[in-house]
């Protein structure tokens, strides 16, 4: 097959920059699909579960603003500390290789000749390959062949934990709005369907990142938001009653 024009060659510096851009893109989306999901059930579930228990528009405020926080901070440290302890080994990894490539080059590029040959082509054009990716760099055809990894993109633990928070909020601004600004004798009903459209917006959205069946996601996505909001408003309705 003909390579388009203006397309870089695998293997080449440019080809790992394009791969790495692309694929660091579609991670930061479905991070951020992903937080906002959680933001919209955490909150979702906390503020329904408040106004099963009370009528109290104080108790609704007060409980979304403490469910909005913590599970922002919550997001943010936990997605710090996930993608610092990647990093830490990611580099680990990565400085074993780059001493192995100086001081065993013979068997590593038998060990990049092997790894071409499990990818289907025969030993004499996987030692030709081996031997022209080693030429070339050879540090970034081992990352990518023998450990799946980009040396040039790394991410940023700061830049993941204020994006997951930010995509948390966001997410948890649905169910909080809508509580607060509907009527109170309409607002449980309001603030489920505002949630039900929320959820089938990043059941869409993930299905096609990630290239799966869209109605199977939304409906996957809808339900346990459903499930999650009826347990919590009967869990409110029941201590509330009982206190």
């Amino acid at each position: 097959m003909a390579r388009r024009a203006g397309k870089p060659a695998p293997g080449t510096h440019a080809w790992y920059d394009q791969m790495g851009a692309v694929g660091g893109r579609l991670n930061w989306l479905r991070a951020a699909v992903l937080g906002a999901n959680d933001g919209i059930v955490s909150v979702a579930g906390l503020v329904i579960g408040v106004a099963g228990a009370s009528a109290s528009r104080a108790a609704l405020v007060t409980a979304g603003i403490a469910g909005l926080s913590a599970g922002a901070m919550s997001m943010a440290v936990g997605e710090y500390v996930s993608v610092s302890a990647q990093r830490d080994t990611e580099r680990g990894i990565l400085d074993l290789e780059r001493r192995e490539l100086a001081e065993l080059p013979e068997e590593e590029l038998a060990e990049l000749t092997g790894l071409l040959r499990k990818r289907g082509l025969s030993e004499a054009t996987a030692r030709v390959a081996a031997v022209e990716l080693t030429d070339h760099d050879a540090f970034a055809a081992h990352a990518d062949l023998e450990l799946g990894l980009d040396p040039t993109e790394r991410t940023n633990p700061w830049e993941a934990a204020g994006a997951s928070a930010l995509a948390f909020v966001v997410g948890a601004l649905v169910p909080f709005l809508a509580i607060l600004i509907a009527p109170r004798e309409v607002a449980v009903p309001v603030t489920v369907a505002a949630v039900a459209l929320a959820l089938a917006a990043t059941g869409v959205t993930s299905a096609r990142l990630g290239r799966a069946s869209v109605p199977r996601a939304v409906l996957r996505n809808v339900l346990g938001g459903l499930l999650a909001m009826g347990v919590t408003y009967w869990i409110g309705r029941f201590f509330g009653a009982q206190i």
